[in-house]
């Protein structure tokens, strides 16, 4: 449930526009996010799952992408579609909501989001539901494995694999290239689909591999060694 403080209870504070001016000036990066108004809801929702999915950011809404802060002129109608489409959001996503006054009957929306302990969170839409990961300044749909990772890191406890001749085949690539992708390992080493990805996942959890999602197809590469 989101958390509010009502507007009339934050007059303007020229502090708090000084440290929201020092933030924008940092620009979007993989824990902060801008957007100029909530005309796509969804989209900001999905901004904020990547950022529980992943290490928890701040969204501000009414900041421009060039770091200007225009403001709302409206806010509680921006704040209402935003609340309506976290509805849509499974698990149910907590979110900390403040108003930031700038002057001239302007105002900045700061959403806070931690780092959940209930991820991965999806975006539901019918029978269609769809998870993000935080990636420096962007936001990308997580992939199977990505969310089999992101659902079972944080419990994960004596991760065990087996060392087989897939596994050093495997090692003996990376050795030599920066990374593969799950559809690259299928094709090397004739596994089925859900074999390769399962044997990918482990190695991850196991911290054998790195993870880094991509849109399309995420990339694997040694945790330790090469770069």
């Amino acid at each position: 449930m989101t958390q509010r403080k009502p507007q009339e209870s934050n007059p303007y504070n020229a502090r708090q526009v000084q440290d929201l001016k020092k933030l924008v000036a940092q620009g979007e990066g993989a824990m902060l996010e801008f957007k100029r108004k909530a005309a796509y809801p969804e989209k900001i929702v999905r901004e904020m799952i990547a950022f529980a999915n992943s290490y928890g950011g701040v969204l501000l809404l009414g900041v421009g992408d060039d770091k200007t802060l225009p403001g709302l002129k409206f806010p509680e109608d921006e704040s209402h579609v935003v609340q309506e489409a976290l509805k849509k959001c499974r698990p149910r996503l907590p979110v900390r909501e403040q108003f930031i006054p700038i002057g001239n009957a302007r105002t900045i929306i700061r959403y806070d989001i931690d780092e959940s302990d209930r991820k991965p969170h999806f975006y539901s839409e019918g029978e269609q539901k769809t998870s993000y990961v935080r990636v420096n300044d962007q936001s990308i749909k997580a992939s199977r494995e990505i969310r089999e990772i992101v659902k079972r890191a944080r419990r994960k406890k004596d991760i065990r694999f087996h060392y087989g001749e897939h596994e050093k085949f495997l090692m003996q690539y990376l050795d030599t290239n920066p990374n593969i992708t799950l559809k690259r390992f299928i094709e090397l080493s004739g596994l089925k689909k859900f074999q390769a990805s399962k044997k990918l996942v482990l190695l991850v959890l196991a911290d054998v591999l790195r993870i880094t999602p991509h849109e399309k197809g995420d990339l694997y590469s040694l945790a330790f060694g090469k770069s």
